[in-house]
């Protein structure tokens, strides 16, 4: 079991910065490849990053790609997602998710463990 609580939300300018974390619980954080969602206000959930177990592999989605970075620390148990160059668009809330499978994907379903989600609003 894994439970997973994200911060770093909240009310930022367009063009601005903000730094999502994801702490994890359990000693087995590593085996996981961790991945970012989000959900916009009458939207579906859309996939936003993805990193691999040991952090050498990820992919974007093509709306965050060059302004978003995921990144790991296993020691400290945590994923984080910096977003640069934010956009209204950028607007909905966050959540944080881990695979228990070899490889990483773009496919919420394949998620096995959520978090409660951080909001994260972009004015412009």
């Amino acid at each position: 079991q894994v439970q997973l609580v994200e911060s770093g939300g909240g009310l930022v300018q367009a063009g601005g910065s903000l730094r999502l974390s994801c702490a994890a619980s359990g000693r087995t954080f590593s085996r996981y490849a961790m991945g970012w969602f989000r959900q916009a206000p009458g939207k579906e959930r859309e996939f936003v990053a993805t990193i691999s177990w040991d952090g050498r592999i990820t992919y974007y989605a093509d709306s965050v790609k060059g302004r978003f970075t995921i990144s790991r620390d296993n020691a400290k148990n945590t994923v984080y997602l910096q977003m640069n160059s934010l956009k209204p668009e950028d607007t909905a809330v966050y959540y944080c998710a881990a695979d228990d499978s070899v490889g990483i994907t773009a496919k919420g379903s394949n998620y096995d463990y959520w978090g409660q989600g951080t909001q994260v609003t972009v004015s412009s």
